[in-house]
């Protein structure tokens, strides 16, 4: 890039950044102006939000299927539709709840003596969305759940790999939203570039490790605080114990579900010394079931774009020229070489080593690579050994070995004896550890991460706690310190 084009790229950041903080500066004066937002209010933010949702659900499933080159509408229903709705009518339901200040204990003697503490739960003022691609609808509104029952307004970053569903999202907000409440900003690096420099009062970010580092280090200006949900290489560890029949049928749900585009998708798995070749055999069969075509099948959902097509596409002609066998599950036997659509149809991977793309990368594909193990020792050592993963998911009977599993490894959360479920439960937070992310939000535990908890104390009238504290320090001083300072 030349000077010339260097400082253009500059001028045209600096004059976004300028226009998206007249926006940011219109809803702090307006959350200044009307004060801490009633139940009332904040259940009234939530309705809208559901209704945006019911009644747009049409054009949602059009607008992913669109930006997708093909997506399951059923798929789009469930993850991004019901998915969607679920937080944020459990937020409405129990944010009175939430809003209760919390009564704290004091100490001695100051309790004894009448003095209270507490912690209100306060809005920040205004929160940054930045909402991905592989589900934008339900990772904009699941954070907006907490968002709202915080009594906060909103800013949102859409992804430009969904122009679509962000534009659909745009309309939908300015049709039940003043700009000052809710305000969406499209556009593609500089916009988003701009966004994360905001000084927001918190700011989420939902997407790539890689890009997290931008967003940490933009909002370190003006030391917004961060909730980062990433993802990683979350493992699955299938035990001696276990069904592999059972097993293989619910990783292979998970790793079918928008074509392994999650961020808590299994991204690979290991299995039993000794039971590799009966895990192959009925994934096969699993995803025969669910899938007897995939090619022009429309609950099969294709790749985002051809730019990670490519890429994970690459993990496979990589793995195979470092001596991975490749076990591609196509049951029809389809041509894949020419479709409409970027759709890559599910792949194990035998025979993977820590040389292989596939086992550096986060996949974010339908492929799965499968390790052998003869003791749990062995697994636990190698998720060790890596980065802290979004998930974990532990399949097996035996209550001992799970105990093991979840003492001594570390991730954001687990799900036993299935994938991926723990983060469709609203009464549990939802959030990484370490490169897989930072924060957590999700039912009451979004609305504290949205919220300030401000500590008030109120002191006693008791004339003696104000001589206690004030010199001349006398006698009666000396024989209280004695009293507390000891072993």
């Amino acid at each position: 890039m030349s000077l010339a084009e260097s400082q253009a790229q500059e001028a045209d950041v600096g004059a976004i950044s300028a226009s998206i903080r007249n926006i940011l500066d219109r809803q702090k004066a307006a959350h200044i102006k009307d004060g801490p937002l009633s139940a009332e209010r904040r259940i009234e933010w939530l309705d809208r939000s559901i209704a945006l949702v019911v009644d747009n659900q049409k054009e949602i499933c059009e607008a992913l299927a669109s930006d997708f080159g093909h997506r399951s509408h059923e798929q789009t229903l469930l993850t991004d539709v019901m998915g969607t709705l679920g937080p944020l009518k459990h937020a409405k339901k129990h944010l009175r709840d939430w809003m209760k200040p919390e009564k704290r204990k004091v100490q001695f003697p100051l309790g004894l003596l009448g003095a209270k503490a507490r912690v209100e739960y306060q809005p920040l003022g205004t929160v940054g969305v930045i909402s991905p691609w592989n589900f934008p609808i339900n990772l904009t509104f699941a954070p907006l759940a907490g968002i709202f029952a915080a009594g906060n307004r909103a800013m949102i970053k859409p992804s430009e790999f969904t122009p679509a569903t962000s534009e659909l999202m745009a309309r939908m907000f300015r049709s039940a939203f003043d700009e000052t409440e809710v305000a969406v900003i499209t556009g593609g690096p500089a916009v988003g570039q701009a966004f994360s420099g905001q000084p927001f009062d918190h700011l989420i970010f939902t997407g790539a490790t890689s890009i997290a580092y931008h967003v940490m280090r933009a909002a370190a200006e003006h030391l917004v605080p961060l909730t980062l949900e990433l993802g990683g290489k979350s493992p699955v560890i299938v035990s001696n114990s276990a069904k592999i029949d059972e097993a293989a049928a619910k990783i292979l749900t998970g790793k079918t579900l928008n074509a392994g585009q999650i961020c808590l998708a299994p991204d690979y798995v290991f299995v039993p010394e000794g039971k590799v070749n009966e895990f192959v055999s009925e994934a096969t069969k699993s995803v025969t079931k669910m899938f007897p075509t995939i090619k022009d099948n429309p609950d099969y959902t294709s790749i985002i774009n051809q730019r990670h097509y490519d890429r994970i596409n690459g993990y496979l002609a990589d793995a195979k020229a470092k001596g991975a066998t490749i076990v591609e599950i196509n049951p029809a036997n389809e041509d894949f070489s020419q479709q409409q659509a970027h759709k890559i149809p599910p792949t194990i991977v035998l025979n993977a080593t820590d040389d292989m793309k596939v086992m550096q990368d986060e996949i974010f594909g339908p492929v799965l690579p499968v390790k052998s193990y003869r003791d749990v020792s062995e697994v636990i050592g190698y998720i060790n050994g890596h980065d802290r993963p979004l998930g974990l998911y532990y399949f097996g009977e035996d209550a001992n070995e799970e105990r093991r599993v979840l003492d001594h490894t570390t991730s954001g959360g687990v799900t036993v004896n299935d994938v991926i479920m723990h983060v469709s439960m609203e009464d549990l937070p939802f959030g990484g550890v370490g490169p897989s992310g930072m924060g957590s939000y999700h039912g009451v535990d979004g609305f504290r991460t949205f919220s300030h908890r401000k500590a008030i104390y109120t002191q006693s009238k008791a004339k003696m706690v104000v001589e206690m504290f004030r010199a001349p320090y006398g006698p009666k001083v000396r024989k209280m310190l004695a009293s507390q300072i000891k072993k």
